[in-house]
């Protein structure tokens, strides 16, 4: 955790100019809940990296927080905001205005670092969302609640789709991808408005290619009958293929769905 020559790290002045980021309002779309978020990602290797892009083109406002100078490359990412700092510095975070963020993703390749990361980032910042990466399994055990972290995990597809699965509502969030890409874990948080809201689980005429796996309901996971009724808030999770996934958003939320969603990305 040593700090960067200079004395204490700031923004780099060569990229002040990516702090208009933070101007822009929240994006609304007609009958559903705010989906662009603000993002800090400490760490800008190539996990880091790989994250934030994942997140900008699907149209959210990130920022990277960097402590080495040697690291800090924008041409990689030029739609986020890069910020030369120690994470691990109280100081830091607040010139970078982390209370700003929705989400904080702690992705350095040192698993001490993504503790203090995520420890300041609830306790100082309360930021509702914390997410960490694992870089030896044997450390796994210490990234829990206790040390700030909500979620911890490794691959960056994953920590992104995690990222917006805690905020998105009426919407598919790929999950995760198996077999080489031929079917996918995708999420849908259904809104009040969705055709299927109050019906039994029978009554959804999913695609074939495509099964719903479990249903999210507050703090309970539920296995799914055909008589189960489906109710506003919750998250149902389907293992489909990418080719049906259009048609799985279309049944769940409405035929006009796909068009926005296309619209708004």
């Amino acid at each position: 955790m040593d700090h960067p020559p200079g004395g204490r790290p700031g923004v780099h002045a060569g990229h002040r100019r990516h702090r208009r980021a933070r101007e822009h309002h929240r994006q609304h779309r007609p009958g559903r809940e705010p989906v662009a978020m603000r993002v800090a990602i400490a760490g800008a290797g190539n996990v880091g990296r790989s994250i934030a892009q994942e997140l900008i083109e699907n149209g959210h406002q990130v920022m990277l927080i960097e402590r080495q100078p040697k690291m800090l490359r924008p041409e990689r990412v030029p739609a986020a905001e890069w910020i030369l700092a120690d994470a691990c510095e109280l100081a830091s975070l607040e010139e970078a205005a982390l209370a700003t963020c929705d989400v904080v993703v702690a992705a350095t390749g040192d698993d001490k670092v993504n503790l203090v990361v995520s420890l300041l980032a609830k306790t100082e910042f309360a930021v509702p969302r914390v997410v960490a990466r694992v870089n030896r399994a044997e450390n796994e055990w210490l990234f829990t609640e206790q040390w700030g972290v909500d979620v911890a995990v490794s691959k960056p597809r994953v920590m992104a789709a995690l990222v917006e699965e805690a905020v998105t509502v009426g919407d598919l969030v790929r999950l995760m991808t198996f077999r080489q890409g031929e079917a996918n874990l995708v999420e849908i948080t259904l809104p009040p408005t969705a055709p299927y809201v109050g019906h039994p689980v029978h009554a959804v005429p999913l695609p074939r290619d495509a099964a719903l796996v479990a249903i999210l309901r507050g703090k309970r996971v539920l296995v799914p009958t055909p008589d189960d009724p489906i109710e506003a808030g919750d998250e149902l999770i389907f293992v489909c293929t990418a080719e049906v996934e259009d048609t799985v958003r279309a049944v769940i939320l409405g035929p006009d769905s796909v068009e926005r969603t296309r619209e708004g990305h």
